[in-house]
């Protein structure tokens, strides 16, 4: 996982609420371990046509979207069954921040595992980048919040563990291997008690 300390983006902004994560990627894309390529099914149903065609009139189809990091949504977003395979897709995509009023729990808890910082704003600063897609935000984790072009800050939480890890691009087992010589003199003290 790479590094996330502050991402600084324009938005794009899909203003639905309750995207689900058979939404976000659909189940027949399921059936791979790996993070690679998910990207391309990302909201694949909204994204093509029926023929397999890009959608022209899907945001992230749209030019404007090009390069954008961060997400921004309609309430209670990444709800439904868990599945990894969605911040997956979103970070295999180059989203590395999604923006809304609320996150679904576990959706949340599979993005902070996986690289992708999910931020849960006031009404009015959702208000206001749903309004004002393309805008350039920072999203800065290390002081927990996003800064607007208008200058207004809004704070976000990030539990100290997901964001120690985020910031220092380690996931959890990443982590365990970084207590690797503490772990071995542990073992090594306790071996002849």
């Amino acid at each position: 996982m790479r590094p996330l300390k502050f991402v600084r983006s324009r938005t794009v902004v899909i203003a639905l609420s309750n995207i689900d994560t058979d939404q976000i990627i659909p189940a027949r894309f399921l059936t791979t371990t790996t993070k690679e390529g998910l990207g391309r099914h990302l909201f694949a149903d909204w994204r093509y046509l029926a023929d397999g065609t890009p959608n022209p009139e899907f945001v992230l189809n749209q030019p404007a979207s090009s390069g954008c990091e961060v997400l921004v949504a309609g309430p209670n977003f990444g709800c439904g069954s868990s599945r990894e395979h969605a911040p997956w897709a979103l970070v295999d995509h180059g989203i590395r921040a999604v923006i809304s009023t609320q996150i679904a729990d576990i959706f949340r808890n599979n993005a902070l595992k996986n690289g992708l910082l999910p931020v849960t704003v006031d009404e009015a600063t959702a208000g206001w980048l749903l309004k004002n897609p393309g805008a350039e935000v920072t999203v800065d984790l290390a002081a927990s919040e996003v800064l607007l072009p208008t200058g207004a800050k809004a704070a976000f939480h990030v539990e100290a563990f997901a964001r120690h890890c985020l910031l220092n691009g380690l996931d959890e087992l990443g982590f365990l291997r970084s207590k690797q010589a503490e772990i071995e003199r542990y073992e090594a003290a306790r071996a002849g008690a």
